[in-house]
């Protein structure tokens, strides 16, 4: 190919632009996460957000979400009202701020000191991504009114024109309604219960903010929350959650300010294997942690060991760990920063160096006031440690690096042969039988396969001493290669993972999803790390392998699948139904589930750790009542293989 050529391909007419808000109906997955129900509900969190911020600067104090019979879902709040005057750009600015990404008073540190929203595209974003957007604002008296459709204004404004005033105010706030765009998201239907848990949780984090839920959707009757005890409320709500989980200690609250950072938390102990630790930064659940979290982890360590060596609990040459001291801890963590540095749009990390040490010094002072003036608590929570540490494996915080499981010649991993942890996968399989056509048909550079012999064990509320006991747990743990979780020891590092992609296979019918589910616990419950990071995935094979009789074969991945087949293609076409991976021959299951070109993977994701913490309790503890009704209460949208 000559240079010319190569300058007539790729030239200046090759640059896409795309203008306005255009980008973001091309690429919303770039702005809300994805297409899905997540990214669906996200367009309400981002408008709630900035309601929430009007909050936080002291000028709102009731919001009202409410969902549509018709689809749509409503924010409307008492604040001040998005500013309706002429901006310098020609028209007012409630429509700069609709139409234009990184536009806002977010960027002003007078009009908020804080914010959730700090990337100043959450209203745009959402107006892009609707079908129709009505914006009503009560400012000075009188109600301003403007419409979109798809991100476009449909009221026409002459420059220099003001909104059209639509009626008389009491007061002041701003409405915003919004109808999803079908053919932007997979499904345009709002899930209701996360929505509303959503607004639950920001209660307990403003204690002075009222938020209403009004579900005219489902005919049902509207819901206020008002959590006056804050974070205190927040840990007795999530014990409440939990019918397995007994509060071993009162509650601790811990508030107060460094270099401009509000730290406020809340902690008890209970009768729990691992930790549970919620975190905020400005209202926002950041789910994948960050330094304000690794803060709260330094300090509880550093005050408990402090006071167990100044009470003569353990030798001044020794130290709890890690492990011990965090075993049964349920915690919150939220804090307001006045800029913070979020992981992406979504914002899932808290990044500010600065927060580590806000909170650490926070945390630690707090509790050395405490503990200085209630020496029975002091007394209760190291008795608790020293219980955790005596027993850990050994009397101590476990270590996995300290153990040696002969793991590597037991002949169950089908190791592969790069050595590059970005490159490689581990298919974790049901089966002799599939494990041993997965190792016929993998990609040998790449893919290790690990065979699971039947039902591992259920981890729910084991102890540390008996998971480790477990054969098939021991064989994941060292093909991992990363050791458990921070919680349950020291030895934890993900930077030691030897496969970037770990990938559940299991058979499509109701033992596969059940060992799919102790799968998902174990990850849950001792590698929680690994999910929030992206590794974990489930492997989707087909259901079906139909062939016409003139045609190429195709494999159908569910029944829908199969109908909407079926209208094209009438009965005239060989059908073999797959019960499990091991009815495949290798080249079908390489084609199928483990090629990187052609297969289909879902990918773990954990958003809320509330509600994880809830259904793993309920559908995997040892109380049976919690789980009956859960099964009985959703089993018309069971989808069952019998």
């Amino acid at each position: 190919m000559t240079e010319t050529k190569k300058r007539e391909e790729y030239g200046a007419d090759s640059i896409a632009v795309l203008e306005g808000l255009e980008a973001v109906r091309v690429r919303p997955g770039m702005y809300i996460g994805s297409t899905g129900v997540k990214g669906l509900n996200h367009l309400v969190y981002e408008i709630l957000d900035n309601s929430v911020d009007e909050h936080l600067a002291g000028k709102c104090s009731l919001i009202t979400v409410t969902l549509g019979k018709d689809g749509s879902a409503a924010v409307e709040d008492d604040g001040r009202g998005i500013p309706v005057d002429i901006h310098e750009k020609g028209y007012p600015a409630e429509r700069i701020i609709m139409t234009t990404l990184h536009a806002g008073g977010k960027f002003d540190s007078k009009s908020y000191k804080t914010s959730g929203g700090l990337h100043g595209v959450g209203s745009s974003v959402v107006n892009a991504l609707s079908k129709t957007m009505t914006v009503e604002v009560k400012r000075d008296g009188l109600i301003y009114r403007d419409e979109y459709a798809k991100g476009i204004p449909t009221v026409a404004l002459a420059r220099g024109e003001l909104l059209p005033v639509v009626g008389k105010a009491k007061g002041t706030g701003t409405k915003i309604t919004f109808t999803p765009d079908e053919t932007i998201f997979d499904t345009v239907e709002f899930k209701a219960e996360a929505i509303r848990d959503r607004l639950h949780e920001t209660a307990y984090l403003n204690p002075g903010l009222t938020l209403v839920f009004c579900n005219e959707r489902d005919g049902k009757e509207k819901e206020v929350f008002h959590e006056a005890e804050g974070l205190a409320g927040y840990v007795d709500f999530m014990l409440s959650g939990d019918p397995d989980t007994v509060r071993l200690s009162k509650t601790v609250t811990l508030h107060g300010e460094r270099d401009g950072i509000t730290v406020d938390a809340a902690f008890c102990y209970v009768n729990d294997y691992g930790e549970t630790l919620v975190s905020f930064c400005n209202n926002i659940n950041t789910v994948e942690g960050g330094t304000h979290v690794n803060g709260f982890k330094q300090a509880i360590s550093k005050s408990i060991n402090q006071y167990a060596h100044s009470l003569h609990k353990i030798k001044e040459s020794q130290n709890y760990q890690a492990g011990d001291i965090r075993q049964g801890l349920l915690a919150v963590v939220s804090i307001s920063h006045p800029a913070p540095r979020f992981d992406g749009q979504t914002k899932t990390k808290l990044d500010n160096n600065d927060a580590l040490n806000a909170v650490s010094t926070v945390v630690t002072q707090r509790l050395s006031y405490i503990f200085d003036r209630d020496t029975r608590l002091i007394e209760e929570l190291l008795k608790i440690v020293a219980t955790n540490a005596s027993n850990a494996p050994g009397g101590g915080a476990p270590n996995l690096s300290d153990k040696k499981f002969a793991f590597e010649g037991n002949g169950k991993l089908a190791r592969q042969e790069s050595s590059d942890p970005d490159k490689c996968e581990l298919f974790i399989v049901e089966g002799k039988s599939a494990g041993g056509t997965a190792k016929t048909g993998r990609d040998r550079k790449y893919q290790a396969i690990l065979p699971i012999r039947g039902k591992i064990l259920n981890v729910e509320k084991q102890k540390i001493g008996r998971v480790l006991d477990n054969e098939e747990i021991r064989a994941l743990v060292n093909a991992l290669g990363c050791g458990f979780s921070e919680g349950f020891g020291n030895d934890f590092d993900i930077k030691k993972l030897r496969y970037h992609k770990i990938i559940i296979a299991a058979d499509a019918d109701v033992d596969g999803g059940h060992i799919s589910t102790l799968l998902l616990t174990f990850f849950y419950r001792f590698l929680p790390e690994l999910i929030h990071a992206g590794k974990l995935f489930r492997a989707m094979p087909p259901l079906y392998r139909v062939k016409p009789k003139r045609g190429k074969t195709e494999y159908l991945y569910d029944d829908k699948a199969l109908a909407e087949y079926r209208k094209k293609h009438g009965t005239n076409f060989d059908i073999q139904r797959y019960k499990g991976l091991g009815e495949m021959d290798a080249s079908q299951l390489w084609e199928t589930t483990m090629d990187p070109r052609t297969r289909k993977l879902k990918k773990i994701t954990m958003d809320d750790v509330i509600d994880a913490n809830r259904m793993t309790s309920v559908l995997m503890g040892e109380e049976v009542p919690p789980r009956r009704k859960y099964i009985m209460d959703n089993a018309d949208k069971a989808n069952l293989d019998v």
